[in-house]
């Protein structure tokens, strides 16, 4: 009985760190993203907007996001900011669990609303 309890502690204990485990988008560009998607590199498989997932569905600058649904591997990253602009970011290395940024000097051919 003592085992089985002692079992069941240590999952409850180990499933939270795994929970806890979430990927982030780190905004180091100098605008508020407004609108967010990922598709493996070289598609046009344009996930979900992951800024629904922030309270006010925006990331300011130098601001963190979760990321939903996206596994190990290499994304195109597209995004639209509050100052008009939409960029494509080509074959940004993701981990589970890690957090991923995007700066300024990254940024080249956005086009201008």
């Amino acid at each position: 009985m003592r085992f089985a309890l002692s079992a069941l502690i240590l999952i409850a204990a180990t499933s939270g760190a795994y929970a806890a485990k979430n990927t982030r988008f780190w905004n180091l560009t100098e605008n508020t993203i407004t609108s967010l998607q990922l598709a493996p590199t070289g598609t046009d498989k344009w996930g979900e907007n992951q800024t629904k997932n922030d309270k006010d569905n925006a990331v300011d600058h130098d601001e963190r996001l979760k990321i939903i649904g996206a596994s190990d591997g290499n994304y195109d990253v597209r995004f639209s900011d509050d100052k008009g602009r939409t960029c494509v970011v080509k074959n940004i290395s993701i981990k589970e669990g890690d957090v991923f940024s995007i700066e300024e000097k990254q940024l080249t051919g956005c086009l201008k609303k």
